[in-house]
């Protein structure tokens, strides 16, 4: 593990995604769509899996697995998340896994890394629980994700407070997450970004989307105080739109490859 420094509550993360359990039905679509764009990279290998881990997959991960013949674990910060994957699954936190060596030969990681302090401890945690030669799927966030709602809170809460509190998260950077799964031990290592972007009629259904994720502001140095009531309808109002109206946010989503290395 890494002496890094907490950057996030864990807590907070287990609290958010166990509330929007119950709203993350809302989003499926996105998360299908990232979720059919990481999974595409199976079919670039002939190898048959026969134990996966589904690490945060809010439901949509295992079953693709499953429906696939590759028997599947799922494993989840939050309860109710984790149920939403069916059995068999677990409640663990992604930076002290319960699994022991040689217990799986794919691990998929969909949108579930973002949130973890130590990613490169996490990562060695994931490959030491790999049987040789097997494979992680991995996507999250990069640097770019956000990056308008970003600047428009950032802009007008200097404008209504005169100072900042974090409330988006920060991301790695494409260049960084190659050089991450090398570093956690990981052979052939890729590392590939694509860009998604969402358009919303309403930019505040942007920020309902984020909530039915359970993707709130986790950040450990975040106010506590209630923000200005104008502060995100007047950010909201000042993200740029297209020539229809729409607001454009872009996920700039990474997506990583990494095999355990062979048997000694």
């Amino acid at each position: 593990m890494s002496d890094q420094a907490d950057i996030f509550d864990r807590g907070a993360v287990r609290r958010h995604r166990e509330r929007a359990a119950s709203t993350v039905g809302g989003v499926v679509p996105i998360l299908e769509d990232v979720a059919d764009r990481l999974l595409d990279r199976l079919a670039d290998t002939t190898r048959r899996f026969s134990a996966a881990l589904d690490l945060g997959g809010r439901g949509v991960i295992a079953s693709r697995l499953r429906a696939a013949g590759i028997p599947t674990v799922a494993m989840d910060l939050s309860l109710g998340m984790a149920a939403l994957s069916g059995a068999p699954s677990l409640v663990a936190d992604e930076e002290m896994l319960p699994f022991g060596p040689d217990s799986f030969d794919l691990v998929v990681a969909n949108l579930s890394l973002h949130w973890v302090n130590d990613l490169p401890g996490a990562l060695i945690q994931l490959r030491r629980a790999m049987k040789p030669e097997g494979l992680l799927l991995a996507s999250l966030p990069l640097l770019g994700t956000l990056d308008e709602l970003r600047r428009a809170v950032t802009e007008t809460e200097t404008e209504l407070r005169g100072g900042i509190s974090p409330r988006i998260s920060p991301f790695p950077d494409l260049r960084d997450c190659a050089g991450l799964l090398q570093r956690a031990g990981f052979t052939l290592p890729v590392a590939d970004a694509e860009d998604i972007d969402l358009l919303y009629a309403n930019p505040l259904a942007l920020l309902r989307d984020l909530q039915a994720a359970g993707e709130r502001n986790a950040i450990r140095e975040r106010s506590l105080f209630v923000p200005p009531r104008a502060l995100f309808p007047a950010a909201l109002m000042s993200l740029p739109v297209t020539a229809e109206g729409r607001v454009i946010i872009r996920l700039r989503l990474g997506i990583m490859t990494g095999w355990a290395p062979p048997a000694a």
